[in-house]
């Protein structure tokens, strides 16, 4: 397991419904945002993602990714944070620092982890089975 980091609440987020993808508006945003991941040699390693909600998740829980390369389907299923056996975090949040120093977000760090997997089970880059745990 992982110390993941889910020690305070999270802000609500919009439902899917709802929330507003990249737009016209977003160009330059995006543009200073590929310059700041390239600058850090992080271009092809780091993305985006829209955030928002299906249904809520307690503060103890956390959202863990499988997938089944055979039939090539992603799965995601709700976890207590504190025994899930997936450690390898593949989404975050990042926290407002609200006035605080920049590495002051959770536990340290300007981020939460809201999605997880591990090659334990069927994950992104698994090649064999679930019989081969």
């Amino acid at each position: 397991m992982t110390d993941i980091n889910v020690s305070a609440p999270r802000a609500a987020l919009p439902r899917f419904e709802e929330a507003e993808g990249l737009g016209p508006q977003d160009a330059e945003f995006v543009r200073d945002l590929v310059g700041v991941l390239a600058k850090h040699g992080n271009l092809n390693r780091f993305g985006l993602c829209l955030l928002h909600d299906h249904f809520p998740l307690a503060a103890d829980e956390v959202l863990v990714e499988t997938n089944d390369v055979s039939t090539r389907t992603l799965h995601v299923q709700v976890e207590n944070a504190g025994t899930t056996r997936h450690t390898k975090a593949s989404q975050w949040r990042f926290v407002p620092h609200d006035g605080r120093e920049p590495d002051a977000g959770l536990d340290g760090a300007p981020y939460q982890e809201i999605m997880l997997c591990t090659t334990l089970d069927l994950c992104p880059g698994r090649e064999d089975g679930p019989g081969d745990r």
